[in-house]
């Protein structure tokens, strides 16, 4: 019998962090912020625990060479387990993700699955890597928004697929290290995602000549609040680069695998800094600051658990 944290391993456990607020930002994006977030974004982490699982299943023979210390090789989890438990949690997200959000939500959460055993099984050794996992991430953010305006949470997708196709391209190379150019190539692709992330989007001011005083005062503290409204983006997306784009700028100096391997990790746990700026350009600015939140205490559980 494995014991929980032996699992917690397999799944990367605390990288889960990272995935709730995709559904977040897509639900903000598309105006669907409801009852029914919570239960999306839990199926959202049940796939991407079934994921992880799933990768440590395919990658075992490799890893019994690269990485012994993993759960599987080092014969902590027997390899039918950790493929029963990846099955399971991908059958359980796509549940949850259907009892939540209909219909709408099972169109997203069955080809999101799909993806996600697509990468593992497929796609992740071969050119094609970067973008199936970077569409993972993608539909992720669209799973949240199918309670809403679909289209308005495609350019937040976008986003989250572009800083993972940087994340997933570094991966690659955290056994070998890298030469230099992969990671300037990553970092300039991370400065545009997160100035894509940093603009708020505009508001119309209320209009109309005639008012009601109390409707005159709720304008009027709105107005008051933009700038900081406006600025939150602006700030939580630099958060986001400073903390993802100094590792990268370590790599660039001394491209070894271990630096590598802490670029990953901090693609990983600072993307809910950029899901936060998301979020508060859609005008959920407390909820943005909450998702921010679960960056500095991931990178705090990834010194237990490694996320990558």
């Amino acid at each position: 019998m494995p014991r929980v944290t032996d699992l917690a391993e397999l799944v990367r456990a605390p990288a889960a962090l990272s995935v709730p607020g995709d559904v977040v930002a897509g639900a903000a994006a598309a105006g669907a912020l409801d009852r029914r977030t919570p239960a999306l974004a839990g199926a959202s982490v049940l796939l991407y625990w079934a994921g992880m699982a799933a990768n440590d299943w395919a990658d075992r023979r490799l890893d019994a060479v690269e990485r012994p210390e993993r759960p599987i090789p080092s014969g902590r989890i027997a390899p039918g387990t950790a493929l029963g438990l990846a099955a399971g949690l991908t059958a359980a997200g796509v549940a949850v993700a259907a009892a939540a959000g209909g219909r709408r939500a099972a169109t997203v959460a069955v080809p999101l699955a799909a993806a996600v055993w697509g990468y593992d099984l497929a796609a992740k050794n071969t050119v094609a890597g970067p973008a199936v996992m970077a569409a993972c991430r993608g539909l992720d953010v669209l799973l949240g928004a199918t309670g809403g305006r679909v289209p308005r949470a495609l350019p937040a997708a976008v986003t989250v697929a572009a800083h993972t196709w940087t994340v997933t391209a570094l991966s690659r190379r955290e056994v070998t290290g890298a030469d230099a150019a992969l990671p300037l190539g990553t970092l300039a692709g991370t400065a545009l995602v997160a100035a894509s992330a940093a603009t708020a989007a505009a508001r119309p001011a209320p209009a109309g000549p005639h008012r009601h005083p109390r409707s005159t005062t709720r304008a009027t503290l709105g107005r008051a609040c933009r700038p900081t409204a406006a600025a939150l983006p602006a700030l939580l997306a630099g958060w986001y680069a400073a903390r993802y784009g100094a590792a990268q700028a370590r790599v660039v100096a001394e491209p070894s695998a271990g630096r590598v391997r802490a670029a990953v990790g901090a693609g990983i746990t600072g993307l809910p800094a950029l899901q936060g700026a998301l979020a508060a350009r859609a005008g959920a600015g407390l909820l943005g600051l909450a998702v921010a939140a679960a960056a500095p205490l991931g990178a705090r559980l990834a010194r237990r658990v490694s996320p990558t």
